[in-house]
């Protein structure tokens, strides 16, 4: 059947105009006049477009419009929200370097609002959260990522309480998306090679600010049916499937910034997703520039930066080999590669032919900026991936940290934003990157901020009742059960909230672990408590679906049925309620599993105090005055002995400080306490945990240098590439044949504090320049063990020759007691390496 298409836009009046212009940038999602003004428009609109401002224009009445485009007060608040996003727009930018090379932001999902369904739990939050701080201060940011026509599922449970998904499809003409097209009106299309298929994407503009994002999409006519799947849902499918996303965002994501003719100088992969980003920058700098492989790796290594998120070896991404040979084949070729030389780049170990392919360790071998996303999920990054640098000690792993944060104004809510500007002064919102602003929270009285945010649990307690009552109705309850979903929770009692991707090792259940304990606090005749859980399972995780069907099985108990809910489908929405009108947020991971989180940062900003298992972002924001520890940091082999051992803490700490602390109330009826520690979490929190904060980290440790390196080593035919690669080349050539010989040391055995020891290396340099070398000193206390511990570093220079060797110098002044140690190692030394810890060259005396 043939079938014509055609567009139909809604007739907006003309000086309605900017209204639409608003609806097409996501900057209205984090601020609340803009959303107000479509609300104004038409509420009920707006609530059946499941607040898409783009979808909702359409579906308004075109009389509603004409009365909109003639009423002088609703035509003052849009010029006024016009006026501040135009401000905004125009407003000096903190980030002052150069804006010829952009930043190229890569992740398979963006949770920047509930209009854009394309993403599914804490990754996305993070994208979104990072392109929208990135258009505050000012970045040349730009994402790139994949157009899901489905997104991720929508979630229902049955009667039993198991699980269901649904994929509704998403109209990108009715969303806040825009095609990109060239000056023809054509759409720009971009071509990527998947195996035997060759495959045809359009790009699609998201606008977030001053920035953009781009998204690919595969749903297009030409394309074969399976080839038009491959854009179709977020994370479904089989291992082929995924492969696909990945060559897309990856291959796909740099051909689509060659289209748009965006050149970028630093390219970020947020996850692993991405890595094969890499792989298409080096072919094509080969192609390009006319660079071996070497060259154009060195020039790819300097400017990538890896943000890791996974703490577990088995959730990062791997392919088998033969997998990889079917889309990967030529590609191999094109680089000059031997295949076991190519399937070495994601192998831990290069030489292990039994490895699968590995995307984290393609992108850490391919970055030479690396990062966790807490100081605890560092530390556990350095450690999983220490094979890959196997004689580099573990604190040194070219891994660091930038721990997460949360975009302030997208998740703290409108109530207590309209409070904190009247109190923290116009810095809050003209100076986001001033942490210093939050110290102003004592301004506060405890007065207002309790009022503020008893009505934001009011407000939770009644959108609950309504989402409930909905997915009760849906399951075809009696009329007797929707009734009593009115009594459902209470706008008067204190509030835990678990609300989370539920994984198994985020342990929804571990409340449940004493049924008949829990029913006691959730029934106090004095000090009730009541609980509110969200979250969805992957659609293929059985273990995790049954924790929800355990959960609700326990909330269908007449005992508890009003202070126990599950509320399905959690989204941003619901995200927003929960966090910000709760009194208690609950996290209960196994350490050190999570590897940051940022729920509870929102929640922390909104007031709202964190009870949770030191793991993630807690371990290192905990201090006794802004919230609660569950244990001390301990780890297990024995899962159900934690289980009892934390659940017993997790019970003491509610029965004997955070239920009394609550209900503990003043002549004014005020938990004077309580307040004080929601003001120290919100400053603390606020201060150190925001994505402004995180985003100049990002700025400072990676994005500047990166740009700097694109700038000094692509320039002039990218001779600096040229050269360094030929450094290492000669290097590698000679590093077997490099001797460290000896080490020694005139000095005495037995020293004072004060005393200098001298220690003096003869080192066989097989024929490189001494500056060629780095020659370091390693020392510091030595364990029971022998083993260097807290090592120190300090650069040797060359003091002569002897016998045909080199002799390097260092004099080291002893400022601690006890038993100590050295020894002597040697680095590779080039101006233009970014870090001297390149996997296989590094050798110790």
């Amino acid at each position: 059947m043939g079938i014509l298409a055609f567009t139909v836009k809604p007739n907006i009046p003309p000086r309605l105009g900017t209204l639409e212009e608003l609806a097409r940038n996501l900057w209205i999602s984090w601020n609340y006049e803009a959303i107000m003004l479509f609300m104004r428009l038409d509420y009920d609109a707006w609530m059946a477009s499941r607040q898409n401002p783009v979808r909702m224009l359409g579906m308004v009445p075109q009389e509603k419009l004409e009365q909109a485009a003639k009423d002088d007060s609703f035509l003052a608040a849009l010029d006024a929200v016009w006026a501040k996003f135009q401000r905004y727009l125009a407003a000096e930018r903190w980030y002052k370097g150069a804006s010829d090379r952009a930043i190229a932001y890569f992740s398979m999902e963006y949770g920047l609002d509930v209009a854009l369904p394309v993403y599914s739990g804490g990754l996305g939050m993070l994208s979104g959260d990072h392109l929208k701080t990135s258009s505050d201060i000012g970045l040349p940011l730009v994402g790139v990522g994949l157009l899901y026509r489905q997104g991720y599922f929508q979630q229902y449970l049955n009667m039993d309480g198991f699980q269901q998904e649904s994929y509704p499809e998403n109209d990108w003409y009715n969303m806040p998306v825009t095609l990109c097209r060239d000056a023809a009106g054509a759409p720009i299309t971009i071509q990527v090679d998947l195996g035997p298929l060759h495959i045809a994407a359009w790009i699609w503009k998201v606008s977030v600010g001053r920035n953009a994002l781009y998204l690919l999409d595969t749903n297009i006519e030409g394309n074969p049916e399976p080839v038009r799947l491959i854009t179709a849902s977020l994370y479904g499918g089989d291992r082929e499937m995924r492969i696909q996303q990945e060559i897309l965002l990856g291959i796909g994501g740099i051909r689509a910034l060659d289209a748009l003719g965006i050149k970028a100088g630093c390219l970020h992969m947020n996850e692993g997703h991405s890595a094969f980003m890499g792989l298409e920058r080096i072919r094509r700098l080969m192609a390009d520039s006319k660079l071996a492989f070497e060259e154009a790796w060195h020039c790819v290594w300097s400017t990538n930066v890896f943000t890791t998120h996974t703490p577990v070896p088995a959730g990062n991404e791997r392919f088998d080999p033969g997998l990889m040979e079917k889309y990967f084949s030529s590609l191999a070729h094109e680089l000059g590669l031997s295949w076991k030389q190519f399937l070495g780049l994601g192998r831990e170990d290069p030489g292990n032919d039994g490895e699968e392919f590995c995307l984290t360790v393609l992108a850490l071998r391919l970055s030479a900026y690396n990062n966790g996303v807490s100081r605890l999920h560092g530390s556990v990054s350095r450690s999983m991936w220490h094979r890959i640098w196997p004689s580099l000690p573990e604190d040194e792993i070219p891994i660091t940290h930038i721990t997460n944060g949360v975009h302030p104004r997208s998740w703290i809510t409108h109530d207590m934003v309209d409070l904190l500007d009247r109190f923290l002064g116009p810095e809050f919102h003209d100076s986001p990157t001033n942490p210093d602003t939050w110290d102003r929270i004592d301004r506060v009285s405890d007065e207002e901020l309790w009022r503020t945010h008893e009505r934001r649990r009011e407000r939770m307690v009644a959108f609950a009742r309504q989402r409930l009552q909905q997915q009760l109705a849906r399951r075809g309850v009696t009329n007797s059960e929707l009734a009593r979903t009115t009594d459902a929770l209470s706008p008067y009692t204190l509030t835990i909230s678990f609300a989370r991707r539920f994984a198994t090792y985020k342990r929804a259940d571990l409340l449940l672990s004493d049924p008949d304990r829990l029913v006691r606090l959730l029934t106090h005749a004095e000090r009730p408590v009541q609980l509110i859980f969200a979250g969805k399972a992957h659609p293929h995780d059985m273990a995790g679906k049954e924790i929800i069907k355990k959960l609700v099985h326990f909330a269908s108990d007449p005992r508890v049925s009003s202070r126990i809910v599950f509320l399905e489908d959690y989204d941003m929405t619901m995200s927003r309620y929960l966090t910000s009108g709760s009194d208690l947020w609950l996290n209960t991971p196994r350490r050190p599993l999570e590897a940051s989180g940022t729920s509870g940062m929102k929640a922390a900003m909104n007031g709202t105090l964190n009870v949770s298992i030191l793991d993630g972002w807690w371990d290192e924001a905990y201090s006794t005055h802004i919230g609660w520890a569950i244990g001390r940091g301990e780890e297990y082999d024995d899962h159900a002995l934690q289980d009892r051992v934390e659940s017993e803490a997790l019970y003491d700490l509610l029965e004997r400080e955070i239920i009394p602390l609550f209900y503990h109330r003043g002549m004014d009826g005020l938990p004077r306490e309580w307040i004080r520690r929601m003001k120290d979490s919100m400053r603390e929190v606020g201060r150190r945990f925001s994505t402004h904060r995180m985003l100049l980290e990002y700025t400072g440790s990676f994005y500047a240098p990166a740009l700097a390196n694109a700038r000094s080593l692509m320039g002039n035919g990218c001779n600096a590439c040229k050269d360094t690669a030929a450094y290492l080349a000669r290097l590698r050539r000679a590093w077997d044949s490099i001797r460290i010989e000896q080490v020694e040391s005139p000095s005495d055995r037995i020293l004072s504090v004060g005393d200098t020891i001298s220690v003096k290396a003869r080192i066989s340099l097989a024929g490189l320049a001494p500056e060629d070398l780095g020659v370091e000193l390693y020392y510091g206390p030595l364990s029971s063990q022998g083993d260097i511990e807290q090592p120190r570093r300090q650069e040797m220079a060359p003091c002569g020759e002897s016998g045909g060797a080199s002799l390097y110098c260092a004099q080291v002044r002893c400022d601690q007691t006890g038993r100590q140690g050295y020894t002597v190692r040697i680095l590779p030394r080039h101006e233009s390496l970014v870090h001297p810890f390149l996997p296989g060259l590094i050798k110790w005396a």
